[in-house]
This record gives C-alpha cells, sequence and structure tokens, in this order.
C-alpha cells in the first residue's frame, strides 16, 4: 500500500489515471463505432489484440495506427499481443507460424533467443510495443489443461535459462516483454478461464520450481509481469495472486525488487469475474501492486472497470498508488512506443530466414 500526505486531484486527474490502469480489447480487424466510444470515454494506456483483430500484417498495421487517435497525444497506446507460438499465437498466415516453446526449449536458450528476436521483428513491423510472452510457467503437471506445450520445459532450470534468453534477444529488438503468469500456473489441473484453480505446495517447492523463472526473468530486465489467477494457500488462502496483497507486495516488489509494470490477467476471465465484485477487484489489485486491469473481452466490464477505478480514487484520496501506477506504465510506454508512427512499409515478416529458423526447429525438436 502506498500513501501519499494530501490530495488535491481534480476530476478530470483521477479519469485520467483511471485509464491509464487499463488495457482493454476490441471487436474485430476494425475499430466500430462501439469500440471508439468506449475508448474514447476511457482513453486506456493501451490495447490487446486478439486472432479477431488479425487478418494479416498489413490489415494490423492499419489497426494499431488507427488506435493512436482514440487516445491523448501525451499518452499514445501501448499495442500488445500474446504471440508466444504454438497454440497462442494472434497473428498466423501470412506472417511466421511459429512452433510451441516446447519445442524451441529443446533447442535450448540459444534458439530461444534466435526465436525471440525474429519474432519481436514482426511485431514491431506491425506496430506491435508489447507481446505477453514468455510463459514462464513450468510445465510440471501433465493434466494441466491451459499450459502444456507454451511452457519450454517441465524443469525450472531449463525454463528460467530460455526466459531469460527469450527476454534479452526480444526486447533488444525494441519490443517489450512481460513475463507470464507470476507466481507459476505450470501445476495447475484447472484452466482459470473457467474456474478458480488452487496450487497445494509448500513454500520450498514454490520457491524452488515456480518462482525460480520469475527470477530469472527479473534479472534479464523483464519490462513486464502478468499476474496468475491462482490461489497460492503457502502465501494466501483466500485470494488468488491477482488480488493477493500477500503475493505481489512481498514477492514481486519486496524480494524480487522488481519496479515496473505489473498486468493483470484477463479480468473477464471465470476464475475471478464469478467470485468478486468489480470494485472488490480493483480494490484488492490495486492492494496488490497490479499496474494495469486487463479487460478483454467485455464492454460493459472494460467500463465497469473504469468507473470503478474512479471511485477507489475518491474512496482513498490520500493514497498516492494511482500516480505511481501511471509513473511505471509511462516509463513503459517510454521504452516501448516509437517517438514516429511506423510508415506503411512492411519489411521482415515471414522472410527466408524466419522460414528457415522454424524448418530447423521442427526437424531437429520437434
Amino acid at each position: 500500500m502506498t500513501t501519499a500526505t494530501g490530495d488535491t486531484t481534480t476530476l478530470a486527474d483521477r479519469k485520467r489515471r483511471a485509464g491509464q490502469r487499463m488495457v482493454i480489447g476490441l471487436s474485430g480487424p476494425a475499430l466500430t463505432d462501439d469500440d471508439v466510444a468506449v475508448a474514447r470515454a476511457i482513453r486506456p494506456a493501451g490495447f490487446v489484440l486478439f486472432a479477431r483483430n488479425c487478418v494479416e500484417p498489413g490489415q494490423v498495421h492499419e489497426l494499431t495506427r488507427s488506435l493512436v487517435d482514440l487516445c491523448d497525444r501525451s499518452a499514445p497506446p501501448i499495442v500488445t499481443i500474446d504471440q508466444e507460438g504454438g497454440r497462442v499465437q494472434r497473428m498466423r498466415a501470412p506472417a511466421t507460424v511459429w512452433p510451441a516453446m516446447r519445442v524451441v526449449g529443446r533447442g535450448g536458450p540459444a534458439e530461444a533467443a534466435a526465436v525471440g528476436a525474429a519474432l519481436a521483428r514482426e511485431l514491431r513491423a506491425m506496430g506491435v510495443h508489447l507481446n505477453f510472452a514468455p510463459v514462464a510457467d513450468v510445465d510440471s503437471n501433465p493434466r494441466n489443461p491451459v499450459i502444456g506445450d507454451r511452457s519450454f520445459a517441465a524443469d525450472a532450470r531449463s525454463v528460467s535459462a530460455c526466459v531469460s534468453a527469450f527476454i534479452r534477444a526480444h526486447q533488444g529488438e525494441g519490443v517489450g516483454c512481460c513475463a507470464k503468469h507470476f507466481p507459476g500456473h505450470g501445476d495447475t489441473s484447472v484452466d482459470s478461464h473457467l474456474a478458480l484453480p488452487v496450487v497445494e505446495k509448500e513454500e520450498p517447492e514454490l520457491r524452488e520450481v515456480e518462482l525460480a523463472p520469475f527470477a530469472a526473468a527479473v534479472r534479464a530486465g523483464v519490462w513486464s509481469l502478468m499476474t496468475a489467477h491462482v490461489v497460492f494457500p503457502a502465501f494466501d488462502e483466500d485470494r488468488p495472486a491477482t488480488l493477493s496483497e500477500r503475493v505481489l507486495p512481498k514477492l514481486v516488489r519486496g524480494e524480487l525488487g522488481f519496479d515496473d509494470v505489473v498486468f493483470s490477467d484477463d479480468l473477464d476471465m471465470k476464475a475471478i469475474s464469478e467470485r468478486w465484485s468489480t470494485d472488490e477487484v480493483v480494490g484488492y489489485a490495486t492492494d496488490a501492486t497490479v499496474d494495469v486491469m486487463l479487460c478483454c473481452n467485455q464492454p460493459h466490464r472494460q467500463v465497469e472497470t473504469y468507473e470503478a477505478l474512479v471511485r477507489w480514487q475518491e474512496a482513498n484520496p490520500y493514497r498516492d498508488d494511482m500516480r505511481v501506477s501511471a509513473g511505471r506504465v509511462m516509463r513503459l510506454r517510454e521504452r516501448v512506443v516509437p517517438r514516429k508512427v511506423l510508415g506503411p512499409a512492411l519489411v521482415g515478416i515471414d522472410t527466408p530466414e524466419h522460414r528457415a529458423l522454424v524448418e530447423r526447429l521442427l526437424d531437429r525438436y520437434a
């Protein structure tokens, strides 16, 4: 929890700061009137692209350029995507179709770095600024319905090495990474899109397995993290990490010393949306030092979350959390958003070199 000595904010200030704590989804491959209305009301920190938004690279590039007009000129939108490879890659052909990170992980850190750099070059060409990747979860539970081959490996040491290499290479190309899902979604047997998972492990094992790759990600200089909608009774018996004042402040901000942006996982997921009210989610997540609320699919939830963020400030006039989070978001924006909007040329997408990299990975490791 952060405190301040006084409050002199106006309603306009509160609305601006509320918007800067949100990243929202869009309905399709082009902006609709409803998209525009919601975005202009919220003025979010950024937008997240899904398969429904991605037809081909040129269209994605035009969409990302059009998003600039929906936000304040002083705070251009951060465009984000889940482009992991394998099952989770929102932009597919005619961009490069990347293998699952399990395949990449078999090639070790060198192959992880090669993929991280190539993948970032393609995203940059399309106007994407931040990739919700890599998955830093350790695939330690074969019954896991949601992670599986999205993970580099089934052991923490291999995952840590590949995560570090991927991050350094990807961010070296100017596109941010977001290591997910802290403190680890790899040992769940429930999909948090559908229900609330619980990981019944003792703290020493959690530290040795689940937390190790995230510590490696922070050491590698990752620019953001994403939380898990998972309960870890060893740390907090009542709330998932996204909403836990006992997990993120202690482990992320304290022990790991991470002072950059923490994103929530999607707040539309049933692990969260069916258990807590929007006001409770905003309050608990703020106490947990989550900086940005991710609202991917439901326009009504986007508006509700924005309004709840405004109300939270009115109810907590002497707390400084909003200013702190806004500062972290601005620092991320300065790292990933180019000062000039990219022109129409799309270069570096599905190149012969990228195709050869995919073929090598599949031939050697698939």
